[in-house]
């Protein structure tokens, strides 16, 4: 949860006349084995565009905010000070020694929200992103300082990082430090998203998660994480025993019923397919062009003519928007510009 910052906001207005626009990409985190720890970048993006405006005083609540908000869950988002770009922003121009004058926000949401693919990471790396852009050269921060940050108010790094660096992110924490290192995937790794149309928040779907696990799912799930890892470089023909996992899915199955019978159903016809993130989209990591075409036409296909998904009216034909993505590889791109 990113804490509210403006309050406490103290250092150097920052300087009117810039505009800075963000792209950010939407990520996949877990990919079945790897909780909390690996994610992937791909090729579905959130924008977001910052002006600074003449006139700012410096003083919380003071200042002109102009936010305009268009595309996914703009209709339910806020479009003040309480948004989550613009708390992330403020933790960001605080921690950097600044805060911020008169600001207008231009964001435009792609990525679907509620769904596992990285909404709330996106924003605050978005948001850092920008602000860290928007101080002076000299007082300006790599990207480890971004995941820093970023990792802090997301509450970790599995999304955040891939957003960041783009491609594969394996990610850890050592103390208070979070870290990360960049793995570049087999170009036959295509990642095929099904999309439902409901919501799953990851606070509910923590919830679900025991406090222990036996020591021989923790082995079992030691092994099929680094075979991932091997699989996705070097060898996409063992995703599908690369992608098996021992420590989450199953538990919070029940609180997405759908997205892990559809999981189950392209798992059983040879797809390595895994519930993004908290869910309750389902990733499916393709080998090659035509696996990835007949995951697309199964997933399509898979309210009507497989599963016991035709049950409920909810998921019936067309509750899946499939995806065909690709891996990014350059993760959040900045262009600043200055008057």
């Amino acid at each position: 949860m990113v804490a509210d910052h403006a309050s406490a906001a103290v250092g150097r207005v920052i300087g009117a006349g810039q505009r800075v626009s963000v792209r950010v990409p939407a990520t996949t985190a877990n990919l079945g084995p790897g909780f909390d720890s690996l994610g992937l970048a791909v090729s579905l993006y959130d924008s977001l565009t910052v002006e600074t405006l003449d006139g700012g005083t410096g003083v919380p609540g003071q200042d002109r905010l102009s936010f305009e908000l268009s595309g996914e869950g703009a209709a339910g988002l806020p479009r003040d000070a309480s948004h989550l770009a613009v708390r992330a922003m403020d933790a960001a121009f605080a921690r950097l020694g600044y805060r911020r004058g008169g600001l207008k926000i231009t964001a435009e949401n792609v990525l679907p929200h509620g769904r596992g693919l990285g909404s709330s990471a996106s924003a605050i790396v978005a948001a850092v992103t920008a602000a860290n852009a928007l101080v002076p050269t000299a007082d300006q921060q790599d990207r480890q300082w971004v995941l820093q940050l970023a990792s802090e108010l997301e509450g970790h790094p599995d999304n955040v990082a891939p957003a960041i660096f783009g491609a594969v992110a394996i990610s850890w924490q050592e103390g208070p430090v979070y870290r990360s290192v960049r793995v570049t995937p087999s170009p036959r790794v295509i990642p095929i998203a099904a999309v439902p149309a409901v919501e799953l928040s990851t606070e509910t779907a923590r919830a679900m998660l025991p406090s222990s696990i036996p020591h021989r799912s923790a082995a079992d799930n030691a092994g099929r994480a680094a075979l991932l890892i091997h699989a996705l470089k070097d060898e996409p023909a063992m995703l599908l025993a690369g992608t098996e996992d021992f420590l989450h899915q199953r538990f919070r199955a029940q609180a997405m019923t759908r997205s892990a019978e559809l999981m189950d159903a392209l798992r059983a016809e040879g797809f390595a397919a895994f519930i993004s993130g908290a869910g309750p989209t389902v990733m499916t990591l393709a080998d090659g062009a035509d696996a990835a075409q007949r995951a697309a036409d199964f997933i399509a296909g898979f309210g009507t003519t497989g599963g016991t998904a035709t049950d409920d009216a909810e998921y019936s034909a067309g509750i899946w928007r499939v995806l065909r993505l690709d891996v990014d590889s350059e993760g959040a791109k900045v262009e600043v510009h200055r008057r």
